[in-house]
């Protein structure tokens, strides 16, 4: 088990900027590929951004490219997601997700993950 701990969310205007944190127990987080997971009410939940387990492999959904930007400190056994320019679209619950790895990749499919944090609300007021 890795249990996972996002933070960060909150209420922000359109156009403005948080940083989302997800904080990971246990020795092996560097083994771990790493995604962030949207999901808005009444919506299934939606892929938004992976990082392989060195950091240097990044993916983005094509809605949140160029404004969203996801990282790790390994040493932290954290995974941050930066969200810029936010759009009232934005708004959900975001939740991070783990997968133990070998290979240096990234993953879209959220049945690919196997550890799933409890999430943290975004809204974006226009």
């Amino acid at each position: 088990q890795v249990p996972l701990v996002e933070s960060g969310g909150g209420l922000v205007q359109a156009g403005g900027s948080l940083r989302l944190s997800c904080a990971a127990s246990g020795r092996t987080f560097s083994s771990y590929a790493m995604g962030w997971f949207r999901q808005a009410p009444g919506k299934e939940r939606e892929f938004v951004a992976a990082i392989s387990w060195s950091g240097g492999i990044t993916d983005y959904a094509d809605s949140v490219k160029g404004r969203f930007t996801v990282s790790r400190d390994n040493a932290k056994n954290t995974v941050y997601l930066r969200l810029n320019s936010l759009k009232p679209e934005d708004t959900a619950v975001y939740y991070c997700t783990g997968r133990a790895v070998r290979s240096n990749g990234s993953y879209r499919g959220a049945s690919m993950y196997d550890y799933w944090g409890q999430g943290t609300q975004v809204t974006v007021s226009s």
